[in-house]
């Protein structure tokens, strides 16, 4: 292994280190808390995700129940993985060792790989399955090595196996070969071997869509319509790119993009990036979809900023702009600050919000639960998957029952008993509740105004009509 080998492999596992130092700065991230829960019930795939999360969730829960660490060990790793390759794909590109670090370094201080490999996420194992395919697929086509292909094509079925995403990394590829070539790669029979192997990885999430009515296609839908807190207006994907690395090292991307198209041999992956920026605006897909190609252009832009380092000045221009980068991405994207001095941040990123007050909320739901008649058959409904979660993570050490909710795959887990009493969290609950008082209002110590804060815990006497009758209206994606 030559000195820029040690280099990008010490420079990955500083990055695994720095996430792993600060990940119990908050707590829980709200898809965290699904995922646990989710992770206590395996199947196949659920109403809005496959099955490797949850499963990850629940390898590391079993190894150190309730450990925040432990829990995020898998993405730090990935993280690390990511910044390695990126790399390794401007070493691909005919990048120097210096240009080797370049492209690792801006990968290592983008927000997003900051911000996805500080928690469990599906996002997280998602980009690395975007990096991982992107790599094997360059070097597939610089080297000539066709058996890469099959190694693409199990990469890509874990990946479909996380999410859908993957997919549509593939037709974006597709596109771009057909576009701009090498057309060759139609005729190779590892290409299609390889794609036989993701579709059969993939069989058992397709099985179980099909047989609950593919609600994967409502959760894309709703968020499309905006049904989510990460959701964007469609013209904001291509603007988002800029803060998904950092605004002071869009140069390096661009300027790898535009290598990409002048590029012959990969230029269909240039082609690959535009036509996924245009389905993902066509389509209201999330701004980060597109993030998965960030480490692919960071790659081939690395070769270009090392061709532009005539001077000590451009020099100091490239340090200092990856410097400052790092300083305000770990603002932004990891829990350095204080809960209680978060506001700015959660003004900038949503997500940090959804970290903080999840003890809280289910001890305020605890308290309520005790002003309940001893004895009383009491049911515990929750708006929405994350305070759900909460309620089954921290709930059982309170004397509280696991929750029901209808948002996403906890609608597929059932409803309430039909002659309990319901403890329900939010407003919008009431319309399908009789005889509901207010008892408490969610907050936190920290004062973040976060999705919970103010939301109503009300004790209701029972359901308007059967459970069985308005399930089906309580269901909701996104």
């Amino acid at each position: 292994m030559g000195a820029s080998r040690y280099g990008l492999v010490l420079l990955a596992g500083a990055v695994v280190v720095v996430l792993l130092a600060v990940t119990s700065g908050y707590g829980y991230h709200r898809d965290e808390l699904y995922f646990l829960a989710a992770g206590q019930r395996l199947d196949w795939a659920y109403a809005d995700q496959g099955p490797v999360t949850p499963l990850i969730a629940r390898a590391m829960t079993e190894i150190s129940p309730g450990s925040f660490l432990v829990l995020r060990i898998p993405s730090a790793l990935a993280a690390g993985g990511i910044v390695l390759l990126a790399g390794l794909l401007a070493r691909e590109f005919g990048g120097s060792r210096r240009a080797e670090l370049i492209a690792a370094g801006c990968a290592a201080v983008s927000s997003i790989v900051l911000f996805d490999g500080h928690w469990l996420s599906t996002s997280t194992v998602d980009l690395l399955v975007w990096t991982a395919i992107s790599w094997l697929v360059v070097r597939a086509v610089r080297t000539g090595r066709d058996r890469l292909w099959l190694g693409v094509g199990v990469v890509l079925g874990i990946g479909l196996l996380n999410k859908p995403l993957p997919a549509f990394l593939m037709v974006g590829l597709l596109a771009g070969v057909v576009v701009a070539g090498p057309r060759r790669l139609l005729l190779n029979r590892y290409v299609w071997l390889g794609a036989l192997i993701a579709v059969v990885l993939w069989l058992p999430w397709i099985v179980w869509q099909a047989g609950h009515g593919w609600p994967q296609f409502d959760v894309s839908r709703s968020i499309a319509a905006g049904g989510s807190t990460s959701s964007q207006p469609w013209w904001a994907v291509v603007p988002f790119q800029f803060l998904l690395v950092s605004p002071l090292l869009a140069p390096v991307w661009i300027a790898g993009l535009v290598r990409l198209f002048q590029d012959r041999q990969f230029r269909f992956v240039g082609w690959a990036w535009a036509v996924l920026a245009v389905v993902f605006m066509a389509t209201g897909g999330k701004p980060y979809y597109l993030a998965g190609l960030l480490p692919v252009l960071l790659g081939a832009g690395a070769v270009q900023v090392d061709d532009w380092l005539r001077t000590r000045a451009r020099h100091v221009v490239l340090i200092a702009a990856i410097a400052v980068s790092a300083l305000v991405n770990a603002t932004i994207a990891l829990p350095v600050l204080p809960a209680d001095q978060a506001r700015p941040v959660v003004a900038l990123n949503v997500d940090v919000g959804e970290m903080i007050g999840w003890p809280e909320f289910v001890q305020t739901v605890a308290d309520v639960r005790h002003t309940v008649p001893t004895g009383a058959q009491v049911a515990i409904l929750a708006g929405n998957y994350g305070e759900a979660g909460a309620i089954d993570r921290y709930g059982p050490a309170l004397g509280l029952p696991h929750a029901y909710s209808g948002h996403n795959a906890y609608s597929t887990w059932g409803p309430p008993p039909d002659g309990a009493t319901v403890i329900a969290v939010g407003g919008k609950l009431a319309q399908f509740l009789r005889d509901c008082r207010v008892a408490a209002r969610i907050t936190n110590q920290a004062g973040i105004h976060n999705s919970e804060w103010d939301a109503p815990v009300m004790v209701c006497a029972g359901p308007v009509l059967p459970w069985s009758q308005q399930w089906p209206a309580l269901r909701h994606y996104g």
